[in-house]
């Protein structure tokens, strides 16, 4: 089987940090227990052209073809079919391409960053003496964190860091994702994180 995922992430037309965003989710998967059967990452820029790049994907798909499609839900799920969320999401209005299956489609609730706060001991050690952890919202239901309280907490938590500076969503992510822990997020959204892993974990061994 033949496992393309497409995320969101990386910048449109901007190959230093599309880079980036293929290292960072692939050291992620890597320790997440899928050495030897790794997808292939494609960092897709915006949520709109990852949504665009995969239909073609499944459209083109043969047989031993799986495109697998990872963005921000940027909302709460209140749907148990993520096709559901991204088709009555304002802003998105996604259909279910003809054939696909809930297996394709996942969700990082309500961004990527959520799965940061899954796991502040790598964002302690990257940011060093600097970071300032209690900045950080202390639930430990990450995936109802929302948006704007991920990304406030962040810049709170790093506004004096000397060496790094500030969290930029470009430069810093992707190194922090490919040093977060998988185990913890998966614990801390195990609808969403836990169930890409499951889904990645079954499909890559066929």
């Amino acid at each position: 089987m033949t496992v393309k995922l497409y995320v969101e992430g990386g910048g449109d037309h901007n190959k230093t940090l599309q880079t980036a965003c293929r290292r960072g989710f692939s050291e992620f998967l890597l320790k997440a227990g899928l050495k030897d059967r790794m997808p292939r990452v494609v960092a897709c820029g915006g949520r709109h052209q990852a949504y665009e790049s995969f239909r073609t994907s499944h459209g083109n798909a043969g047989r031993s073809d799986f495109p697998v499609l990872l963005v921000d839900s940027e909302a709460p799920v209140t749907k148990e079919d993520p096709w559901e969320h991204v088709r009555l999401r304002p802003g998105d209005g996604w259909d279910r391409p003809p054939g696909a299956s809930a297996d394709q489609l996942h969700l990082m609730t309500q961004a990527m960053e959520a799965w940061f706060y899954a796991d502040k001991d790598a964002l302690q050690r990257y940011y060093e003496e600097d970071f300032r952890v209690g900045s950080l919202s202390q639930r430990k239901d990450i995936e109802n964190i929302p948006k704007s309280d991920l990304f406030a907490g962040l810049r709170l938590a790093t506004r004096g860091c000397r060496q790094k500076g500030e969290y930029s969503k470009g430069e810093h992510s992707f190194q922090i994702l490919g040093q977060i822990d998988p185990a913890k997020v998966r614990n801390a959204s195990p609808a969403h994180c836990g169930r890409l892993l499951e889904v990645l974990d079954r499909v890559c061994a066929r």
